[in-house]
C-alpha cells in the first residue's frame, strides 16, 4: 500500500472511532433523559405501566435498525429459543427494578449503583460462560463491590433498603449480558432486541390490568418520549459498538453519571452525598481496570 492509501486507511478508521464515540456519548444522554422521565412517571404511575409504554414505543427505532440490517426480516429467525426468553425475562426483572428503585433515589445516586451491573458480569462470567478470570481482575471487583458498600452503606444509619432495588436491578442486567453472549454466536443483533422487546410487552401488558392510570395530555406525550428516546438510545450505542473496538467504547458509559447529575440537579434540586462520589469512583476505576484487562487477555 502506497504512503497515501495507508493515511486514507489510517484516516478512515479514527473517523469511525469518531463516530463510535459520538454515538455512545449520544446513546448514554438518551438513556439517561430516558432515565429521568421514568422516574418523573413512576411517581404517579404504576411501574407496569412505564414498562409497557417503554418498549411499545421503542418499536419503532428498533424497526429502523431492523431496516438498515442487511438480510432484513430474515435475520430474526430465532436459533436458540429458550434463550430469547431467559434474556428477555431477565431483562424487564432489571427495568423493573430499576424503575423501583427510581422512585426513591437520587437519579444520579441510582446510576452510580448501577455501575455493579460490570462487576457481575465478570463475576458471573466464571460459572456461567466457564470464562477465566485471573487474580488481578478478580481484585477489581471486589475492590469495586467495595466502592458499592461506600455508596450504600449497610449497615449505618443512613442506609437505604430501597438502594436494593437498584442492586437487583443490576444483577439482573448482568445475567441478560451473559445470556446475550451466549446467544451471539447464532442469533443477530435486532433478533436479540425484538425478541426481548416483544416478550416484555406480552408479560408488562398483562399485568396492566391490575393497576392502571389513563394518562392524559402532556403525560401521554411524555410515555410516548419515553419509549422512543430509549429505542434511539439503543440504536446509538449499538451504531457505537459497530464502529468503534469495545475496549474504546466502554469507558464513554460512564458519562451518564454526569447527565444525570446534571439533570437530578436541574429537575429535582438533587446533589449526591460524599459517600455517592466516593463509592461511584472507586467502581469506574476497578471497571475501567476490568475493561483494559479483558482487552489485553484477547489480543
Amino acid at each position: 500500500m502506497s504512503d497515501s492509501g495507508a493515511l486514507n486507511a489510517s484516516t478512515l478508521s479514527q473517523d469511525r472511532i469518531g463516530l463510535g464515540i459520538a454515538g455512545i456519548l449520544a446513546g448514554m444522554a438518551a438513556v439517561s433523559v430516558m432515565d429521568a422521565l421514568a422516574k418523573w412517571l413512576g411517581a404517579g404511575y404504576p411501574i407496569a405501566e412505564l414498562v409497557f409504554f417503554r418498549n411499545l414505543f421503542a418499536l419503532p427505532p428498533v424497526f429502523f435498525i431492523l431496516w438498515r440490517q442487511r438480510g432484513g426480516f430474515a435475520t430474526l429467525k430465532p436459533r436458540w429459543r429458550l434463550g430469547h426468553v431467559i434474556r428477555a425475562v431477565l431483562g424487564l426483572g432489571a427495568i423493573f427494578a430499576f424503575f423501583t428503585g427510581l422512585r426513591y433515589l437520587a437519579l444520579a445516586e441510582a446510576i452510580s449503583i448501577a455501575f455493579a451491573a460490570p462487576l457481575f458480569v465478570t463475576a458471573l462470567s466464571v460459572p456461567i460462560l466457564g470464562e477465566r478470570v485471573g487474580p488481578r481482575r478478580w481484585a477489581a471487583v471486589v475492590v469495586g463491590f467495595l466502592g458499592v458498600l461506600i455508596m450504600t452503606r449497610p449497615g449505618a444509619e443512613a442506609f437505604r433498603p430501597e438502594a436494593l432495588y437498584i442492586l437487583a436491578a443490576a444483577l439482573c442486567y448482568a445475567l441478560a449480558m451473559l445470556v446475550t453472549r451466549r446467544l451471539a454466536r447464532t442469533d443477530t443483533t435486532p433478533a436479540i432486541m425484538l425478541s426481548g422487546i416483544c416478550i416484555s410487552l406480552v408479560v408488562s401488558g398483562l399485568v396492566l390490568p391490575f393497576g392502571w392510570r389513563t394518562p392524559l395530555g402532556v403525560d401521554f406525550w411524555l410515555f410516548v418520549l419515553l419509549g422512543l428516546i430509549g429505542g434511539i438510545g439503543m440504536y446509538f450505542m449499538t451504531q457505537a459498538y459497530r464502529y468503534a473496538p469495545a475496549a474504546v467504547i466502554a469507558p464513554f458509559d460512564y458519562t451518564a453519571l454526569i447527565w444525570a447529575t446534571v439533570i437530578g440537579w436541574l429537575v429535582w434540586q438533587e446533589l449526591p452525598g460524599a459517600n455517592v462520589w466516593l463509592g461511584a469512583a472507586v467502581v469506574i476505576a476497578s471497571g475501567l481496570y476490568i475493561i483494559h484487562r479483558e482487552t489485553r487477555a484477547r489480543r
